[in-house]
């Protein structure tokens, strides 16, 4: 008999084992990410990290052009002319006296630009120029490969696409320009190979970029065949070895 006010037995161990979790209630360990070709890329519950994107179609960031410096010092003879059919340059004296090797390298390195007045007046003035240029535009081909691989390489769609249209001019604007631009083509035509291939499918819908001519894609093509025809006899191998799908618009 145990005494009165004294205190209770404690549970005998019986020497079993505690009762475990059956497995299923186990606790599953986290997932780590870890990047590809390490030793832990290779361990169990690990999530191996994707490649970085490459950032080809990446548009770049823009910056202060010298046609906007010129331009804001008021060193072109150009002037805004309004009229019923929409906005066009008045030029302030003939442009076949204009001195091409100054002007006509600043108005190409307006290309980058993308605000008005500054865009407006580049591109209407190149195409002005290339119009009335004749024999003075040969001379400088070399002072415009810069300008035209910096708005190439600013990867922006309305920008490349106003740049493409002023090469297939400056190619028809002058005998041997598409000849003289051959040696350039591997500074020009690395962008081209990029978005060769950039179409606007829209299945059975209207593609209204078509008919302003806006499909990166189309003028590229345009343009490549542009360089063909007007290029001489190296002109495909020299765009072959650039662009290895180009398929030649001469030869087939």
């Amino acid at each position: 008999m145990e005494k009165a006010g004294s205190s209770p037995s404690k549970p005998v161990d019986d020497g079993c084992p505690p009762q475990q979790e059956p497995a299923g209630h186990e606790k599953k360990s986290k997932q780590q990410v870890s990047d590809g070709f390490t030793v832990k890329a290779m361990m169990k519950n690990t999530v191996v990290r994707g490649p970085p994107l490459a950032g080809a179609f990446k548009e770049r960031p823009t910056r202060p052009t010298a046609f906007r410096k010129f331009y804001e010092r008021g060193d072109f003879p150009i002037a805004l002319d309004h009229d019923t059919k929409g906005n066009k340059i008045a030029w302030k004296v003939e442009i076949e006296k204009l001195d091409y090797h100054r002007y006509l390298p600043l108005f190409f390195d307006g290309l980058c630009e993308m605000s008005f007045p500054y865009e407006f007046f580049a591109r209407q003035g190149i195409h002005d120029m290339l119009e009335h240029g004749g024999n003075k535009i040969l001379p400088v081909i070399p002072q415009l490969i810069i300008p035209i691989k910096n708005a190439l390489n600013l990867r922006n769609r309305q920008v490349i696409c106003i740049t493409l249209k002023v090469l297939q001019h400056l190619v028809m604007s002058a005998d041997m320009v598409g000849e003289a631009l051959v040696p350039y083509y591997r500074q020009i035509l690395p962008i081209f190979n990029i978005f060769k291939n950039v179409n606007v499918n829209l299945g059975d819908g209207i593609d209204y970029s078509q008919q302003k001519r806006e499909n990166i894609g189309d003028l590229i093509q345009e343009t490549l065949e542009a360089f063909e025809r007007r290029g001489g006899r190296h002109a495909y191998i020299n765009i072959k070895y650039m662009i290895p799908t180009y398929q030649s618009c001469i030869l087939n």
